[in-house]
Parts: C-alpha cells; structure tokens; sequence
C-alpha cells in the first residue's frame, strides 16, 4: 500500500521562521511580522485575523518580492530528495500549511504532488482575502482526508511531519508523526522527533517503516 506524507510549512521545511516573515523581510517589515506569528502560535489571535493583518502589511507586495522571498528563505537541506525519493517508491507527498497559497504552491515544482495554503487574493493584491479561504489546524484534517480519497490511501497510511500547535489535530489522526524542530505543543505526542536542518534525515525515521 502506497503511503502519503504531509508536509507542514512553516518551522518544518522553513527552520525557524514562517513564509509570512520571508516575504515581509523583503519590504522591510519583518518585525511587525514576527509579532503576528508569535501571537498566532500562543493563540492569541485566529488565522483569520492573522492573514488579514498580513494581508494589510503587504499592501506593496509584488510578485518579484515573493519570488526573492522563496529564493532565499532558509529551506531545510535536501527537501527535493526527500520528495524524490518518495516519488520512486510509489509513495505521495503534500504540503499542507496555514501560509498563503500563492507561496505554498511554488513547493510543486520541487516535486509535491499536492500543495495547499491559506487562499489569498493574486499578488499585487486589488481585493481583500476572504477569511473564509484562511485555513486552520481542522482544515489541515479536512485537506488530509481529501487527499487520501484522492490517491487511494487510507488515514492509516498516512506519515504527517510539523513543528507547532497547528500540526496536534493531524499528528492526532495519523498513526506515524515526526516533529521536526518542533515547540512543547507536540512534545509527547509524535512518534518521532528530529532537530536539526537536513530533511532526510527526518525521513529516514520513517523511511524503512510500512
């Protein structure tokens, strides 16, 4: 049985910083940026107003700024290999995050076969985001459970890999887990942890295991 992996974005395949913040880095508002995740990972605000209050800060935004912002964010070593590597053996791989889907979606042409994030408007932005579109820790379940209909797994054959309070209601619902420099949020309940900043070598945790 073909198994499918699920990839959180920000703190897992970006170590120690978000999408968000790379691209906001780039018009010189990182700052303001850092302060809207930290609220957002201790819960005090929602993803909604956390990809309004975003939204606002990137009035200015090109694609040009999104394009240097991906370029040169810090990505965990070896992601393309990873991803791969699970292609040859028949296995599926897909990023699933809260950050925007017009950042997440670039992660395609490292070799996910699906990636989804947060909807917002295209890039430079004429209308506000729908908040309806913003998703959250359920909707990575909800987005999980679509793709397993789609490429005929099963939840049982599932591996999910995050790094924060987001990622509890999926390591919840699938029987392998690997935390990767992750926050106390998922202390204690993943079946496995990495620290460090080469991809692989979170895979190889689970890479012998069916």
């Amino acid at each position: 049985m073909a198994r499918l992996h699920l990839f959180d974005l920000d703190g897992t395949l970006l170590r120690g910083t978000s999408s968000p913040v790379e691209i906001s880095r780039q018009l010189g508002l990182e700052a303001e940026t850092v302060a809207l995740d930290e609220a957002i990972s201790t819960g005090l605000i929602a993803p909604p107003e956390y990809a309004t209050r975003v939204h606002a800060l990137w009035a200015d935004l090109t694609d040009a700024h999104v394009t240097a912002a991906f370029e040169g964010a810090p990505w965990l070593e070896r992601i393309r290999e990873v991803w791969a590597e699970i292609r040859e053996r028949g296995d599926y791989c897909a990023v699933v995050s809260l950050s925007p889907s017009f950042f997440v979606e670039r992660l395609i042409g490292w070799g996910a076969h699906a990636a989804y994030g947060s909807r917002f408007p295209a890039v430079p932005f004429t209308e506000p985001v729908d908040p309806a579109g913003v998703l959250s820790a359920a909707a990575k379940v909800e987005i999980a459970a679509r793709l397993c209909e789609e490429f005929g797994v099963t939840a049982a054959d599932c591996v999910a890999y995050g790094d924060s309070l987001s990622d509890r209601d999926l390591f919840a619902v699938v029987p392998v887990s690997v935390a990767v420099n992750a926050d106390r949020h998922l202390s204690g309940i993943a079946t496995h942890s990495y620290m460090g900043g080469d991809l692989w070598e979170a895979y190889e945790l689970v890479r012998q295991a069916r």
